[in-house]
């Protein structure tokens, strides 16, 4: 197999989070592209924002397709970095069981990254279980019999002075206009074995800790660290809950040495 070397060319996928898409990445691509790398932002499976959930006929597997064919995709011997915004940690993991051969460095960017003993929808639990319904403003939720949450979008409250408090009033404004709803697939991510030591655990892991973070705030993001250790941790000052927005330049320089130590 051909091992990525120092001096190669970084291949970094871009795996946005809840509720958004490829074009939440347009700061970031540019910044990595214009260092010489190539940055592929993918958009996961999904409604578009006018369209009704299909919860029936809807599946984690469907919705992370987009970016298990593009690692299918690869030619032999090449291999990415994964970057997974939020909740895109949870899509990068089922990546990394999947392709683990095909993936140099998961990067985990304020996002759910799980363990092997533990399903992991216990990470999600563990988030609700740490806000209050009042936290989530004018958020549209659905939920089963049980109360379980099967979906939500975000509510331009929230977006603001939440999501997007430390961005610019364009990235706010793009935000709202681009955002769709999301699924949150807690039955599938109920099961245990959805990742394994054997592969995901072959994958090198690396956690960027955002601080000012008012969504997954930097309390448990540590504990998502202290269930899951990574290999590396590094935290950005002020980057809120969207760093590829507010922190560009910091985080890419902070994604390529993160990639040439971890090769």
């Amino acid at each position: 197999m051909n091992m990525i070397q120092k001096g190669e060319t970084k291949h970094f996928v871009l795996v946005h989070g809840f509720c958004h898409g490829s074009w939440c990445w347009y700061k970031l691509a540019a910044a990595l592209e214009s260092k010489g790398c190539r940055a592929t932002a993918l958009d996961l499976a999904g409604p578009d924002r006018n369209d009704q959930l299909h919860r029936d006929s809807s599946s984690f597997s469907d919705y992370v397709r987009p970016l298990t064919d593009f690692l299918a995709s690869l030619p032999g011997g090449e291999r990415v970095v994964l970057v997974g915004h939020s909740y895109g940690g949870l899509a990068i993991s089922v990546a990394m069981e999947n392709f683990p051969a095909k993936i140099s460095l998961a990067v985990f960017l304020t996002a759910y990254m799980p363990n092997c003993a533990d399903p992991p929808a216990s990470l999600i639990q563990e988030f609700f279980k740490r806000s209050s319904t009042k936290s989530f403003m004018d958020c549209e939720f659905t939920f089963d019999e049980d109360g379980v949450p099967l979906s939500a979008v975000f509510g331009p409250e929230y977006m603001a002075t939440t999501i997007y408090r430390n961005c610019s009033a364009e990235d706010l404004e793009m935000g709202k206009k681009l955002i769709r709803p999301s699924l949150f697939f807690m039955k599938e991510m109920s099961k245990n074995g959805v990742v394994s030591e054997e592969k995901y655990g072959l994958v090198k892991r690396c956690y960027v800790i955002c601080e000012d973070d008012d969504v997954m705030d930097e309390e448990f993001q540590r504990y998502n660290i202290e269930k899951s250790l990574p290999h590396e941790v590094i935290s950005i000052e002020a980057a809120g809950h969207m760093p590829m927005l507010t922190k560009t330049l910091c985080l890419s320089s902070s994604l390529l040495q993160l990639s040439h130590k971890y090769y």
